[in-house]
């Protein structure tokens, strides 16, 4: 889209729109910005669910997000195609796609240090960095499926959390816990 078809879409010359947005570029990362704070106004923090337990605190997150999504499919659709589009490396562009990344990168860590590394190690710390890239790139592999095959966000809640349950339970074994972040030993044994 060129700056004259902007105009011809807002009704606004030219001189505005590069006085406030500097070019086409300022409208997109305006426009990512806009979405942005609208989309995460409805948006769930983890820590919104803070009262539960680990597993049903993630699980009522990613449930609330992933509803937030399928209301707002064109949004991560928009950011995906902005982050790999030809406007890619704009700096204007780059500084909002990382910004919004970000903040859903520490989402996604907020969410599953209370599974993995309640305790702060530095094994469980790597572990959730590794499970929020993999949580995000997941999230936009199904904003694709979302928009080829209609997939919902929603529909993919239950294997998601069925799949770091069972890692959570092993890293669990392995590290003496069990899923919800409890020492073993604080857990009666059953008879």
């Amino acid at each position: 889209m060129a700056v004259s078809d902007l105009c011809a879409q807002s009704g606004l010359p030219a001189s505005s729109i590069y006085y406030h947005f500097g070019n086409k570029l300022g409208v997109l990362a305006a426009l990512l910005e806009r979405t942005f704070d609208e989309l995460h106004a409805l948006f769930p923090n983890p820590s919104s669910f803070d009262g539960r337990e680990p597993m049903d605190r993630l699980e009522a997150w990613f449930t609330a997000a992933c509803r937030s999504l399928d209301r707002r499919p064109d949004y991560l659709r928009l950011l995906l195609a902005v982050s790999v589009g030809p406007h890619k490396d704009s700096e204007t562009v780059r500084s909002t796609v990382r910004r919004i990344r970000d903040h859903a990168h520490a989402s996604w860590v907020d969410a599953l240090t209370p599974i993995f590394a309640p305790s702060g190690d530095e094994d469980g710390k790597v572990l959730v960095e590794q499970l929020a890239v993999l949580g995000r790139a997941m999230t936009d592999g199904l904003s694709v499926a979302n928009s080829l095959d209609g997939a919902t966000y929603s529909s993919h809640v239950a294997p998601f959390v069925s799949l770091i349950r069972g890692l959570a339970g092993q890293h669990g074994r392995e590290e003496g816990t069990i899923p919800d972040g409890k020492d073993r030993r604080e857990r009666p044994r059953r008879r």
